[in-house]
């Protein structure tokens, strides 16, 4: 049969204590992080880094929860955008927001139109009702004059570019009266 070993809560933590501590060269990097504020005279934060560079991992995660407590603190994630400027130094944050205060902006160029039968020919009704059934799907005979005589009319809604001047060509050859918006 199987055996199962009871542990206690606190040997479970020194046993994962034990495993995640902090290794000597992330010790080194703490402690070559300390030496600017050893630099600057502030015994104070200087002390403050030494503990916290000689905690281990689960002491670390709970450093951080109970400073994120007592600070109110929230999660929020950054965008990486944004964080990138602020990464690489303040000199080339204000010289990057100076280039793009320099450059003008290039309006977003339009990719969907709407098409719209804004009028149409007299003489040409008979052919605009045809293009207008060929266009519509489904559309018979009489919804398409329907949808000619009511004109000003959406012909296709959201159209991708060459498709919108495709219909704007097809229909203005026999006769309508097409804008693009």
């Amino acid at each position: 049969m199987f055996r199962i070993a009871a542990r206690s809560a606190a040997s479970q933590t020194a046993r994962y204590t034990r495993s995640f501590s902090v290794t000597a060269p992330f010790r080194q990097a703490a402690e070559t992080a300390a030496a600017p504020a050893a630099a600057d005279g502030d015994a104070k934060i200087t002390k403050i880094v030494d503990q916290i560079a000689k905690l281990n991992l689960l002491e670390t995660a709970s450093l951080v929860s109970a400073l994120k407590t007592r600070l109110n603190i929230s999660d929020v994630v950054m965008a990486a955008p944004a964080s990138a400027p602020a990464a690489s130094g303040a000199p080339a944050a204000a010289a990057g927001a100076a280039a793009a205060a320099a450059a003008p902006e290039k309006p977003a160029e339009q990719t969907s139109f709407k098409v719209t039968l804004a009028a149409f020919d007299a003489a040409a009704k008979a052919k605009v009702i045809k293009e207008i059934k060929a266009l519509l799907p489904g559309a018979s005979l009489v919804e398409a004059k329907k949808f000619v005589e009511g004109a000003p009319k959406v012909v296709r809604d959201s159209a991708p570019k060459e498709e919108a001047e495709k219909i704007k060509k097809l229909l203005e050859s026999v006769g309508a009266t097409v804008t693009l918006e």
